[in-house]
């Protein structure tokens, strides 16, 4: 294969004029020059650009050239709604921002003032509550209807779909259903007593419809786990003489590390974020009384629900941000030290 001479002058200009019609485009855009062709410019500058890219004259880097063309938009995507968004993000929760523009930079005043306010601490608190109650409950949830689903009864197909099928419900949707559960119908056999009227026993109650929400999906994934097992394995227990528990604590369970580990993580980053049947059940309310020597009226507003107020109900979009800063911060330490962990105790098939 030899490399076409008249690439190398045809690609450097296709790069050149790629180049600048996309640094031309953007500079448009930062600028907010009205020119409503700089999204086509955009986009036909990185189509030249690409093409110069692909025809650049190179025999040994051409295979990695392509591959990184057809990754580009994914990296692109990605760099937009994720990349970019965290670095603006970090650097407007150090001024004044108010979701339109910025003024001046007021440095760690945003974090001081999150870090003294009493409800920001408390729905902290409660969502690390929240969290490690999840952690551990929808697993054993999930993980036992994963046994019930691979044992040889019949109809084992309808019980996975039907364990499943509240996961498929939105959580809004999900939050008003049990809230008419809640307040309709459950109330009659508590003597007239509000599940959702306490702070205890409404946090509660966001437990159980997230656990109801999510067990089924976890089950899918333990499901997958369990069947990877080697029957040849078990089966080499039981000649063994290794009773049924045995044989689950011993065999199963250690080799399916990797699994839990999976939705140890899975658990642990959606409670985390928990919104949706938060704002839906319960809106944040409850009382609690002495808290730093404040009374709350937001006693289970959790951490994503108080960052929203903050930003939306406040219009206090700059130490919203702040508060999400830390919140990455908390969430994706908790995660790097879950996984490591757990790596440490994985098994290999």
């Amino acid at each position: 294969m030899k490399v076409n001479t008249g690439n190398k002058v045809f690609s450097p200009l296709l790069l050149l004029a790629g180049a600048v019609l996309m640094i031309v485009s953007l500079g448009m855009d930062f600028t907010r020059d009205g020119n409503p062709y700089r999204g086509a410019m955009l986009v036909c500058g990185m189509v030249i650009f690409f093409v110069g890219l692909y025809l650049f004259p190179t025999l040994r880097h051409h295979r990695a050239i392509v591959y990184f063309i057809f990754l580009f938009p994914l990296l692109f995507t990605f760099a937009v709604t994720v990349v970019i968004p965290l670095v603006l993000g970090i650097g407007y929760s150090f001024t004044d921002w108010t979701g339109i523009k910025m003024t001046k930079v007021v440095g760690l005043a945003n974090y001081q003032a999150m870090f003294k306010d009493p409800q920001f601490i408390w729905s902290i608190l409660i969502t690390f509550i929240f969290v490690a109650l999840n952690m551990v409950l929808i697993n054993l949830v999930g993980f036992a209807l994963a046994l019930l689903c691979t044992t040889k009864m019949r109809g084992t197909g309808f019980y996975r779909a039907a364990y499943f099928l509240p996961n498929l419900i939105g959580g809004i949707v999900l939050g008003y259903i049990w809230q008419f559960v809640f307040s309709n119908v459950l109330i009659r056999l508590t003597n007239n007593i509000s599940l959702l009227a306490k702070t205890n026993t409404a946090l509660f109650c966001i437990i159980l419809v997230y656990i109801w929400q999510y067990g089924g999906y976890i089950m899918l994934i333990y499901i997958t786990g369990l069947t990877q097992v080697p029957a040849d394995v078990i089966e080499a227990a039981e000649i063994d003489g290794a009773t049924p528990s045995q044989i689950l604590f011993r065999v199963k369970v250690p080799m399916i590390r990797a699994t839990i580990t999976i939705c140890t993580f899975l658990t642990l980053t959606s409670a985390f974020k928990q919104f949706d049947v938060n704002m839906s059940l319960t809106n944040g309310t409850g009382s609690v009384a002495g808290f730093m020597g404040s009374y709350l009226s937001q006693g289970t507003q959790m951490l994503a629900l108080n960052i929203y107020n903050t930003a939306i109900a406040k219009n206090n979009y700059a130490q919203g941000q702040a508060k999400a800063v830390l919140f990455f911060i908390i969430l994706a330490a908790i995660s790097l030290v879950q996984v490591r962990m757990s790596n440490k105790k994985e098994v290999e098939l």
